[in-house]
């Protein structure tokens, strides 16, 4: 009797070790399905798409993909590359195209990127709500922002020092507007160089003699009053009239992951364009 009671225990205990361990086994399991399941993407590089668009864009697509998170970093373009080619980020953000040296780099450490339209914007001149002045040419804004034309009443605005405000160098909308608007010529040497969009609108809004340029999402915000150019209207219906348009850019290693490239194709899609038309973009 005693050694069958015996046997009964150690059947018991033996019992319970596997129960036990089958549960550990489950756990585990279930820890390394989340683990798997959950993906950080880091996406790095310009302003105007990663300072409002990229967020919502994100908001969205992770409502549709769980345990999909985003890290955002909206430094300017030129960030996007070295990033990319380093492999801190999965997908880069840029207002303007790659520059050769941008994407010869990349491949020289083992990274081909592959370019893909996010949509496009337009360059908007913004004045205080204050200025008189609500129509520019082309040859004005040149002369503004080259540092020719220093006072409001050069241009039939009430007399005034001229305040410009641009991005910094870091900045693609910087050289484009340079490029666009400029003729490659150099900044008026005090102009003031702002990290964003954003930064721009509310200096301009302050400033009852400033001017800047920022994406067109950007220029409707309080105090201020976007230009028109040559007669033309910035608005979306005016994109391919308007002088300062452009497209944006997102960029993928060629061998990018496959939520990576979900994510962009989302961007690129029906419902991405859609995110972008309501926050002032021009879809594709």
């Amino acid at each position: 009797m005693l050694v069958n009671a015996a046997r009964g225990v150690n059947l018991t205990t033996a019992l319970m070790r596997n129960s036990i361990r089958m549960t550990i086994g489950l756990l585990a399991g279930a820890i390394l399905t989340a683990t798997a399941g959950a993906q950080t993407i880091s996406i790095k590089g310009s302003d105007t798409l990663g300072a409002k668009l990229v967020p919502q864009l994100a908001e969205s697509f992770k409502s549709k993909h769980d345990g999909v998170k985003f890290e955002i970093a909206a430094e300017g373009s030129a960030t996007a590359f070295p990033a990319l080619a380093n492999g801190t980020a999965q997908i880069g953000m840029s207002s303007r195209k790659a520059k050769p040296e941008e994407l010869t780099a990349a491949q020289a450490q083992g990274v081909t990127l592959k370019e893909i339209e996010a949509c496009h914007d337009m360059i908007v001149v913004v004045v205080n709500k204050a200025n008189s002045v609500k129509s520019l040419t082309k040859e004005q804004v040149a002369k503004i922002f080259t540092g020719q034309v220093k006072d409001w009443s050069e241009v039939g605005g009430t007399p005034g020092p001229i305040s410009i405000y641009t991005r910094n160098t870091s900045s693609g909308t910087y050289k484009d507007w340079q490029n666009l608007a400029m003729k490659g010529r150099d900044y008026a040497p005090d102009s003031q160089k702002l990290a964003g969009n954003e930064q721009i609108s509310q200096e301009v809004a302050r400033n009852k003699n400033g001017i800047g340029y920022v994406g067109l999402a950007y220029s409707k915000g309080p105090g201020l009053t976007d230009v028109t150019i040559e007669g033309t209207a910035p608005v979306a219906a005016n994109a391919k009239t308007y002088a300062y348009s452009r497209a944006c850019y997102y960029y993928l290693p060629e061998k990018a992951d496959d939520t990576a490239k979900a994510f962009v194709d989302f961007a690129i899609g029906k419902d991405g364009q859609e995110i972008a038309k309501r926050l002032g973009f021009v879809p594709n």
